[in-house]
């Protein structure tokens, strides 16, 4: 009888909600890009391929700056491969990274990477005139890097970087991040949020996602009050 009894509670109590870690796509189309002071040089340089410095370029600037989101506008353009460089393994796998005479190199960072692989890609991008954009958030120019004529040419590339958003763009930033999960917001949130968030990318991210969860644990609309609640 005390079983059936909790069947029946079990039965009776409404059903809780899970906020599921779902992907939420970010379009990497030309249009979806947000021009801004910070990222006017970086947009310029991708903009003029293949009229550039040098074949190999570096584009550097903190997480969620847009890298991977020029580096996708770039790949379509120069019908490049995208790589990060932990697939490059050995020597043995340049070639193939460079078959199209365009390669995306994404997120390389100190340590993180076979330090021969990549100086042979180094020289063979030169030697076959490929085209080359590494992507990073940090300057090579103080990495700890075993090779010395690596760390030399990491050190000599030519590039931009993205630097931290102006308050329009952080603005714009975040609409679109909203939009990206189809959660149309007012100004008023918009504007409460960028006000209070560190002024960085990774920031809205971070404070869009937490909203979104919020509001699907709670059930709840994503407003200003919900936001003033969570950033209490």
């Amino acid at each position: 009888m005390a079983g059936a009894n909790a069947i029946a509670n079990s039965a009776r109590r409404p059903p809780m909600q899970l906020a599921l870690a779902l992907d939420h796509a970010e379009s990497h189309a030309r249009e979806d890009f947000l021009e801004g002071p910070s990222n006017a040089a970086a947009l310029t340089l991708i903009e003029r391929w293949p009229d550039w410095p040098s074949r190999t370029v570096l584009l550097r600037g903190p997480e969620g700056a847009g890298k991977s989101h020029l580096a996708a506008i770039w790949a379509r353009q120069a019908g490049a491969r995208v790589l990060s460089p932990r697939m490059l393994e050995s020597s043995a796998d340049v070639p193939i990274a460079l078959a199209t005479g365009a390669l995306v190199l994404e997120n390389l960072a100190e340590g993180d990477f076979d330090e021969n692989a990549l100086f042979h890609l180094l020289n063979l991008a030169r030697e076959e005139h490929a085209f080359l954009l590494i992507s990073a958030r940090t300057a090579p120019t103080g990495w700890r890097i075993g090779l010395p004529d690596l760390a030399s040419r990491l050190r000599a590339l030519p590039g931009v970087a993205l630097e931290a958003p102006d308050d329009a763009l952080l603005r714009a930033v975040i609409v679109k991040l909203f939009a990206d999960r189809q959660l149309a917001v007012d100004e008023g949130l918009v504007n409460f949020l960028a006000n209070r968030i560190e002024r960085s990318f990774a920031a809205a991210r971070e404070a869009v996602h937490r909203l979104d969860q919020e509001a699907l644990r709670l059930k709840r609309p994503v407003t200003r009050a919900l936001a003033a609640e969570l950033l209490r």
